[in-house]
């Protein structure tokens, strides 16, 4: 059967087995070095992009394999495996700008992403703008013509769950075009059928899904591909093949993970826009999220991932984090378990309060990343948690 006539439901279960043989299970190549053949073929694999079975920083076959596979999942001609989100961020940014260069990112964006761009790549002397990612036109207004080599949005934007049009990214000519789409895993939406140049993820979540592993991911054409990766080899945020292993372990089930995830957000979304110590629901399953239609659009499942804001402010959420017995409180998202955190106290916490302001994040927020508990369950211990209040 021709794999592209697959749905990503059969692509996850089927993608990066080429060096399995009749093994269902993918081999760990858990080998920093192989012996060289030749001379010739030592130049050889000195001198052309990924080099397999060389030297790991260059490319390693476990690594190769969850490349692979997501590059199967997103409709990529190529991946590239990092050790880490930011790993994949940094490596794209300075593979494609210099001193003078300029980037446009919107301000409803990962705090590490905004924190890279006003420090480290201020420090380097590349600029950048910062837009609002839900106004129409405003990522193209701000291109410099001849300056702006990257454009970086993020959608569903952490933690506020907003969206950007991945049409009207993809439409914009000139620099090149990167989504992270850590919180819309590709057996979600496919923003390179948008006409975008890259799709990014911190695999550490979603893709690949049981937390036990840590890696970033970029896609996108193989040339773009190549050019990342003649940085990236340097740079040497390389993917273990350890984790690469893990990951595409987690790929195999991340269909039926982030449907049943999608489906329990939902159920809790609705319980909690309707508790009074709720006073707002930031989910995009919600009809009552201002971009529910563009949601409809360019997403098949609307993601595990919701946040809220609580009438108490800071002790409020405290109260909550705190107080769940079911959930428990931790940094991350997109594994099995329910995680709730906040982002003000947490993974947003080297931004400024007129910064946090910007973004939309108060002392009550609280970002819930939904696991594979029983909905029951989960809403029963939220329920205690809220009720733990003065």
């Amino acid at each position: 059967m021709d794999p592209e006539n697959l749905r990503p439901d059969s692509v996850a279960i089927r993608a990066g087995r080429a060096d399995n043989g009749t093994a269902l299970a993918p081999a760990l190549w858990a080998t920093s070095v192989f012996i060289t053949p030749s001379l010739a073929e030592a130049r050889r694999m000195s001198t052309v992009p990924r080099a397999e079975r060389f030297y790991s920083r260059y490319s390693n076959p476990s690594v190769k394999a969850f490349e692979d596979a997501v590059a199967a999942l997103e409709g990529a001609e190529a991946s590239l495996a990092f050790a880490s989100g930011m790993g994949a961020l940094a490596s794209v940014v300075f593979a494609f700008c210099s001193p003078g260069d300029h980037i446009v990112a919107q301000r409803q964006i990962y705090s590490g992403t905004q924190l890279f761009l006003a420090g480290v790549c201020a420090r380097f002397g590349i600029e950048h703008t910062l837009v609002d990612g839900t106004a129409p036109g405003a990522f193209a207004e701000a291109v410099r013509p001849g300056k702006t080599m990257l454009v970086i949005a993020e959608t569903p934007a952490n933690p506020q769950l907003t969206l950007t049009d991945l049409a009207e990214i993809g439409s914009i000519q000139g620099p090149f075009t990167l989504v992270d789409a850590t919180f819309g895993p590709p057996v979600m939406q496919q923003p390179l059928s948008f006409g975008v140049d890259l799709v990014m993820h911190s695999a550490t979540k979603g893709i690949s899904g049981h937390n036990d592993a840590t890696l970033g991911v970029v896609s996108g054409a193989a040339d773009l591909l190549d050019a990342i990766w003649s940085y990236s080899v340097l740079h040497g945020a390389c993917a273990s093949p350890f984790d690469a292993t893990n990951g595409l372990r987690g790929i195999r089930t991340l269909a039926v993970r982030v449907a049943r995830q999608s489906d329990t957000a939902l159920r809790l979304a609705e319980y909690l826009e309707g508790h009074p110590a709720v006073a707002r629901v930031m989910y995009p399953g919600l009809p009552s999220h201002p971009q529910h239609d563009l949601a409809k659009r360019q997403m098949t499942l609307t993601g595990s991932v919701l946040a809220i804001d609580l009438a108490g402010g800071l002790e409020a959420g405290r109260r909550f984090v705190e107080g769940v017995q079911l959930a428990q409180m931790a940094s991350s998202l997109g594994g099995p378990e329910t995680l709730v955190c906040s982002p003000a106290n947490s993974t947003h916490a080297g931004l400024t309060p007129a910064e946090l302001e910007a973004a939309d994040i108060g002392p009550g927020f609280v970002r819930i990343s939904v696991g594979l508990e029983h909905a029951d369950d989960l809403v029963a211990d939220f329920e205690r948690a809220l009720a733990d209040r003065p």
